[in-house]
C-alpha cells in the first residue's frame, strides 16, 4: 500500500513526503497532517492523471482555510500591491491630428533649462523675447500674415501651441490665435492688471499676451497676440513632437 501511495503522489510538489504506513502527507506549510489513501492511477507520471481519495481529518476544514487565507496573502504580495497612498495624477503626453501632422501635447513644466543653456540654443532675439519678455516690433515676424495649413510651436522646446485653424487676421501687426492647444498655454496676469501674460506651459517661455472681449468674430472672443520670434511652424502632413 505505501508503495502505491508513493506512485499515486509521484506528481505533487517536492514540498510533500510520503512516511510509512499508516500513510501520511506532510507539508512544509505550518499545518496539522491529513490522511491520503490512494485509489488507483492511470500509467502515465502527471498530476493530472492521479486518482486520489481523501480521507479528510476534522482538521481539514480550517486546513483549506488557512492554505486559502496564506494564497490570498501571497497573491496580493506578488502581483496586486494595494495602493496606501493618497492618488497623484500628473498630465501626460499625448497625440492628435490634423489632417496628416502628428501632434504630441504639451507637458506642463517638463522643459528645465539653466539661463546658460538657453543662450546655447537660442538666437539672441529668440533669447530675449522667450526668456526676457522682449516684444518684436509690429508687422515685421515672420508669421504675421502667414496662413498655410500646420501647427505653430515653441521656437524655445518645440512643444506644440496653436493650429492654424486657429489662426486670424487682427490686423494688429503680430500673429493671433482665438485659442491655443489643450494644456500647450499659461496665462499670468501682469503686475499691473492691464494685460495677461501668455507662455509655453512646457519651458516657461514668453509668447505675448491675450485679450479678450475685444468683439473679433471668433468662438472664444479671445486674441492670443504672439510674437513670430517665439514660433516655429510645421507644415500639415510633416511631425511636430516633444
Amino acid at each position: 500500500m505505501g508503495a502505491v501511495a508513493a506512485a499515486g503522489i509521484s506528481g505533487f510538489s517536492s514540498r510533500f513526503t510520503l512516511s510509512s504506513a499508516p500513510p501520511v502527507l506532510h507539508c512544509s506549510c505550518p499545518f496539522q497532517p491529513m490522511d491520503i489513501q490512494a485509489l488507483g492511477m492511470v500509467p502515465h507520471c502527471s498530476t493530472r492523471t492521479i486518482l486520489t481519495k481523501l480521507a479528510l481529518s476534522k482538521q481539514f476544514p480550517s486546513f483549506i482555510s488557512s492554505i486559502n487565507t496564506v494564497a490570498l496573502v501571497s497573491f496580493n504580495k506578488t502581483r496586486f500591491r494595494p495602493f496606501t497612498g493618497r492618488p497623484v495624477f500628473q498630465p501626460a503626453a499625448s497625440t492628435s491630428f490634423l489632417g496628416g501632422l502628428v501632434v504630441a501635447m504639451a507637458v506642463p513644466g517638463s522643459v528645465q533649462k539653466s539661463e546658460e543653456e538657453w543662450r546655447a540654443i537660442l538666437s539672441p532675439e529668440q533669447f530675449h523675447i522667450l526668456r526676457e519678455k522682449g516684444t518684436e516690433y509690429p508687422g515685421t515676424g515672420e508669421y504675421d500674415k502667414f496662413y498655410v495649413e500646420g501647427v505653430y510651436s515653441c521656437a524655445g522646446c518645440g512643444t506644440p501651441l496653436y493650429k492654424s485653424t486657429t489662426k486670424f487676421n487682427s490686423g494688429c501687426g503680430w500673429p493671433a490665435f482665438f485659442e491655443g492647444l489643450p494644456g500647450a498655454i499659461n496665462c499670468t496676469p501682469d503686475s499691473d492688471g492691464r494685460r495677461t501674460e501668455i507662455t509655453c506651459a512646457a519651458c516657461g517661455g514668453h509668447l505675448g499676451h491675450v485679450f479678450r472681449g475685444e468683439g473679433f468674430p471668433t468662438p472664444t472672443n479671445e486674441r492670443h497676440c504672439v510674437n513670430s520670434i517665439s514660433l516655429k511652424f510645421s507644415p500639415a502632413n510633416s511631425t511636430s513632437s516633444l
